[in-house]
Order: structure tokens, then sequence, then C-alpha cells
């Protein structure tokens, strides 16, 4: 099963510094059919103004990633840690135990993010933020993990919950797959960018697509596309 979800069907708020569109229920927008998608509870799509951002705030038992599509996203939180992180990169934040942090775009124009919140495979574990390159070059044609929780993964940014997370970019014409470990298995697909067909359902930038019950998926692009997936546990 793929259900394809317009972008024009999400949540949303609009806060004059931040324009945020919401995959799932997420503040004070609820939809009780979108709740979460297996162990995937939260996908924000962010705009964010030039010197605008998230002020100092609290997580708790819950892995964070942030996908930057555009610009750039400086970090700080109470551990020490401090980071930019630009477009095409991944940030990880596992908020185990607790974590304060701030979120800015300090740069001259504005940042777009995808902010991924995945359920952790336990609770009360330490803390810790993490920031990768992942040059577009090296998942054309192809996905490419990002962050992962599942053996073998070595390469990707550390997560502590059963998921992945993968990036592809895609020329007009071809085509990528992906195989599920097995039919339990949820995923969820937001190009980026451009406009791809996914098992037959057309799917343009920035609208979702809900995978159930699929051993693989086969994504062609229709136009230049760049792709994220979640791949996670049913939960």
């Amino acid at each position: 099963m793929i259900e394809r979800r317009p972008f024009d069907s999400l949540g949303g708020a609009q806060h004059g510094w931040l324009d945020a569109k919401h995959h799932f229920s997420f503040a004070e927008y609820h939809d009780s059919a979108r709740v979460h998608w297996g162990a995937l509870r939260v996908w924000n799509d962010d705009t964010i103004q030039p010197g605008a951002g998230f002020p100092p705030h609290s997580h708790a038992d819950m892995e964070i990633i942030t996908y930057v599509r555009e610009g750039a996203i400086t970090h700080q939180d109470n551990l020490g840690n401090k980071g930019r992180t630009v477009a095409g990169d991944v940030q990880v934040m596992s908020a185990g135990s607790g974590i304060y942090h701030s979120e800015y775009n300090q740069e001259p124009g504005i940042t777009r993010i995808f902010q991924i919140w995945i359920f952790p495979n336990r609770r009360g574990a330490p803390p810790s933020w993490g920031s990768k390159p992942f040059p577009k070059s090296d998942r054309s044609g192809k996905f490419v993990t990002l962050a992962s929780g599942i053996d073998g993964d070595e390469d990707a940014l550390p997560i502590r919950t059963d998921a992945r997370v993968l990036g592809a970019t895609l020329k007009a014409g071809e085509t990528a797959e992906y195989r599920f470990s097995d039919k339990d298995r949820h995923g969820y697909l937001v190009p980026a960018s451009g406009k791809v067909e996914i098992n037959g359902i057309t799917l343009v930038a920035r609208d979702g697509a809900a995978i159930k019950g699929e051993a693989a998926i086969r994504i062609t692009a229709l136009e230049d596309a760049e792709l994220v997936l979640v791949d996670v546990a049913a939960n």
C-alpha cells in the first residue's frame, strides 16, 4: 500500500519567521489519521527566515534528524555542542534523558529543512548530537544511508532506533530501488525537489508517500529530483 499525501493536504502554521508544514500531527495541528507512521512520529517541512530560529528549549526520548534542503542551520546545546549544518547534510540529536538546545538560521537567506522525529528503542539514554556532510554526488542515482540504528550502516550517523534515513538524487529518467527487510516495515518518502513516480504513483516536490506492506519500491524521476526516505519498524 502506498498512500500519496499531497503537500496541499498537510497541516501547518505560519509564524512570520517560520513557515511550517506538518506531515503528521504536531503542535496545534491534529489529524487522528496522521499521528505517526510506525515509529516515525514527526516530519516537519520548515522554512526559516534569516536571523531567526528556534530559541533554547528541551526534548527527551526522541531521535531528531534534521535534513537541510537549503541554506544552513546552526545548533547549540547544553552539552557544549555547537555546529553549522549546510544544505544536503544531516544532523542528528538523540534527546535521551534530556537535552536543551537551539536551532538558528544565521545565514543571509532563508533556510529550508526537513525535521524528522523517530521514537527511540529505549528511554533515558545519555543525550548526544552529531553532524555529517553527505555530498549529493555520492548519492547520485542511488539511495545512501544518512542516519541509522541498523547493523551494517557504519558510515551513517548513528540513531538509537530500528530505523534508517536515506537520501538520493536522480536525474530525469533515472530509477532507484529500495528493498525493505520485511513487509511489516513502514516507509515514508518525500521529494525535497522534483517530480517522481513511486510504484506507479506520482509525487511532486514536498508530497509525502506513506508506504507499508511493500517488499520494495521503485522510484523513477520524471524531473531531476532530490529524495528523502525513512524506513522504520511498524512499532
